[in-house]
């Protein structure tokens, strides 16, 4: 079955990585901005960073015919630096037309802090001046909950923004509902160890429906699998799913999310799709 990764850190996976997401059926990938790890000491590694994602990961992934998308942003656990965070965002806009941006992301909160708040604030409001999507990220473990939703009072107290522009992942079992019933779309991240396993995931989407939920492997440095979203295709089906909800998990949804930026096509032959998704003929 065919899928898109709606997020990977693929600079921080090898080429293997790209292969074996090429054989098990993905398609296209998105590829929010990150923390490397540490915390960058100048605005100009990250203008380093904005042309890596956006010259030399696509061309990587074109090699095995997966489209590479990707989002701008400083990261949740570098936005407590305010001087850092407004000498990024100063250069993010010369970016944003470059033909691989979907929009701003990853973007949240990391420890819920004021500092972030105001950062985050920043991020939302040059998302809506330049019209483009945004991707949320939220808090891990204990913080989860009080973060998510102080993210989503923050989005909703700009009065110009559309919630079907906004995706907030990491959603897990106590934090989906308030993500859905403000009209937000939904991340689950499938993770060995932490955030939603294959099993939470499927429980997940019996409980609530697939309406507006994506699932994804948030690949990156860490102990963390490029491959978890076919894991989750074979743990459906071994639950007797019907191939139609897995295919609106894995890939009518993401698509129909992605398809609200102008500059995402989906440059293969394929079965059509819901919604508005520009397709291209597929060049080998």
């Amino acid at each position: 079955m065919d899928y898109i990764e709606p997020h990977a850190h693929m600079i921080s996976r090898t080429t293997d990585d790209y292969q074996q997401m090429a054989l098990t059926g993905c398609v296209a990938l998105s590829e929010p901005a990150f923390w490397a790890g540490w915390d960058r000491q100048s605005a100009d590694s990250f203008e380093d960073y904005f042309r890596q994602l956006t010259e030399f990961e696509p061309t990587r992934a074109a090699q095995f015919g997966i489209q590479h998308y990707t989002w701008l942003c400083l990261n949740p656990k570098e936005g407590e630096n305010r001087d850092m965070a407004r000498q990024v965002l100063a250069r993010i806009p010369k970016f944003l037309q470059r033909p691989n941006v979907l929009g701003i992301g990853e973007i949240g909160l990391n420890r819920n802090t004021l500092r972030e708040m105001e950062t985050l604030r920043d991020h939302i409001a040059l998302a809506l001046e330049h019209g483009s999507m945004i991707l949320i990220h939220t808090p891990h473990l204990e913080d989860k909950y009080k973060g998510t939703k102080l993210i989503i009072r923050t989005l909703q107290s700009f009065q110009n923004l559309d919630p079907r522009r906004v995706m907030i992942d990491h959603a897990e079992e106590h934090t989906i509902e308030m993500i859905r019933d403000n009209g937000f779309r939904c991340g689950l991240t499938l993770y060995p160890n932490t955030k939603v396993s294959l099993a939470r995931a499927a429980d997940i989407i019996e409980m609530h429906s697939a309406e507006g939920i994506y699932v994804n492997s948030a690949c990156d440095w860490g102990f963390s699998v490029p491959v978890a979203i076919p894991q989750f295709i074979l743990e459906m089906r071994r639950r007797k799913h019907s191939e139609a909800t897995i295919r609106k998990v894995v890939y009518e949804n993401p698509i129909a999310f992605f398809s609200q930026a102008s500059n995402f096509y989906l440059s293969r032959a394929c079965e059509s799709v819901p919604g508005n998704v520009k397709e291209l003929a597929y060049v080998d």
